[in-house]
């Protein structure tokens, strides 16, 4: 099984897509483990620079370069805060796109569960009935195709 391409996406070379495949334009911006990284403690509700550094176990320069790209790209904001004596720092909280990157995140967590299994498991729940979640592809009118079933179609934006 494999994805149905269709149109102009359908022929062998391809070319006229350019930089439309939104997978690459994903990957260029989340492709890097420590983005990945950020982004699943900022789900998570980490929002503290040092929270960052320790939890996800890279270095300060790494963690503030990635955070300052991260808010640049429209995937985190900055909120100052101060704690008594202190000077003013920032939290980092995910914004809309942010928070849109968040089944993604659960998707490969249930890939790397399923695949690459350690001695330890995690699992997503429902927090209000503890029933399992499952990430999949569902269409708008609700059915959950199987992968011969989705199409991909290369569509020409509306000039603007």
């Amino acid at each position: 099984m494999t994805l149905q391409l269709s149109g102009r996406m359908a022929r062998a070379e391809r070319t006229e897509a350019g930089d439309a495949c939104p997978i690459e334009r994903s990957i260029s911006l989340i492709g890097r483990r420590s983005t990945v990284l950020l982004l699943r403690e900022a789900s998570y509700g980490t929002s503290r620079f040092d929270d960052f550094v320790r939890r996800t176990g890279l270095t300060e320069s790494v963690t503030a370069d990635q955070l300052r790209r991260l808010v640049a790209e429209g995937l985190l904001t900055k909120h100052p805060y101060r704690e008594p004596a202190q000077r003013q720092r920032f939290e980092y909280v995910l914004t809309e796109a942010g928070h849109d990157l968040v089944p993604i995140l659960l998707a490969l967590g249930s890939w790397g569960e399923k695949h690459r299994p350690r001695s330890h498991r995690i699992r997503l729940v429902h927090a209000d009935c503890g029933a399992p979640i499952h990430v999949e592809v569902r269409c708008e009118a609700g059915h959950a195709p199987p992968e011969s079933e989705v199409a991909v179609v290369l569509e020409d934006r509306p000039a603007t």
